[in-house]
């Protein structure tokens, strides 16, 4: 009679356990298992706390379009290839007829930019990561490597030496769905950007303008200078719906933060919104914990 009691109410666990499963995203290997985040409901999610570890990574692993998140490993490339000290402006880049030709591209996120007009590499990477251009990144690829499919290339090697095994670009600026990747992935790619003080630099302008012209670009990442946030890169599409890499630091600590997937198949405009709302979401309740009396870090 025990026993038949003891399946029954194992039975009921597991059937009260498994009705709840649509409602609460998976979340695994987190490490503190108490630090209280609203993890998105739909797309994937991941989130590191340096010198703490991994607070969990959320939705499933498969590879998903990152959309202008791939302006990340561009500028990191370059950077790697041309690197700048802070203050540095760096090697003139000279805009080919192609990049201006794209400037007024619909249904591309794009700058306005002259043909024959040489823009400083400090000044390109602006445009690239703060307006997020799409043009720009083509014309660093183009300037880097002679085309962009051989940087493609190099993208992909650099994604093959940092661990990235879920990662494939097909493009510099993230314009193709073809281009895919996952928090994960992205996470690690992140935490090595963020080691380069330029690219800290540029990532953290709330806006940018172009040589010689008086408007002011702002930059789409809206989360900037609230809850910590210094950086990273938003990128949205129809496809890859909204998706956003944010770094904050919160007591001195470099918190790191991807979301992917956020309102897919719906605007670009309205998949950027999803996924800075939810990056909002999460780096609030990342900075209250730490900040709060359950902070796993030391007393002050």
């Amino acid at each position: 009679m025990r026993c038949v009691l003891a399946y029954l109410l194992a039975f009921v666990l597991l059937t009260g356990l498994l009705s709840g499963c649509g409602a609460v995203p998976s979340v695994s290997g987190a490490v503190f298992s108490g630090a209280p985040l609203p993890w998105p409901t739909e797309g994937q999610a991941a989130v590191t706390v340096e010198g703490v570890g991994s607070l969990g990574v959320s939705g499933d692993r498969r590879p998903v379009p990152i959309a202008s998140v791939t302006k990340v490993m561009t500028a990191y490339v370059i950077l790697r290839r041309h690197p700048l000290r802070p203050g540095e402006d760096g090697p003139l880049v000279t805009v080919d007829h192609t990049a201006a030709n794209e400037s007024y591209l619909p249904r591309e996120s794009t700058v306005p930019l002259r043909e024959g007009r040489r823009v400083r590499l400090r000044r390109m990477l602006e445009l690239m990561l703060v307006p997020s251009g799409n043009n720009v990144a083509r014309l660093l690829a183009r300037w880097d490597s002679g085309s962009q499919e051989r940087f493609v290339g190099r993208m992909n090697a650099t994604a093959r030496r940092l661990g990235m095994t879920a990662t494939k670009y097909t493009g510099a600026s993230g314009n193709e769905d073809s281009t895919v990747s996952t928090a994960p992935d992205q996470l690690r790619l992140a935490r090595e950007a963020m080691r380069d003080p330029v690219f800290r630099a540029v990532v953290a302008r709330t806006e940018t303008a172009v040589p010689d012209d008086t408007r002011t670009l702002a930059n789409t990442n809206t989360l900037l200078n609230r809850h910590g946030v210094i950086g990273v890169k938003t990128g949205s599409g129809t496809a890859a719906g909204g998706n956003l890499v944010w770094a904050s630091r919160v007591r001195g600590r470099l918190v790191l933060g991807v979301i992917l997937g956020q309102a897919t198949n719906t605007t670009p405009v309205a998949a950027k919104a999803a996924a800075l709302d939810a990056g909002a979401q999460m780096s609030a309740a990342v900075e209250q914990w730490l900040l709060g009396p359950d902070s796993p870090l030391p007393a002050r």
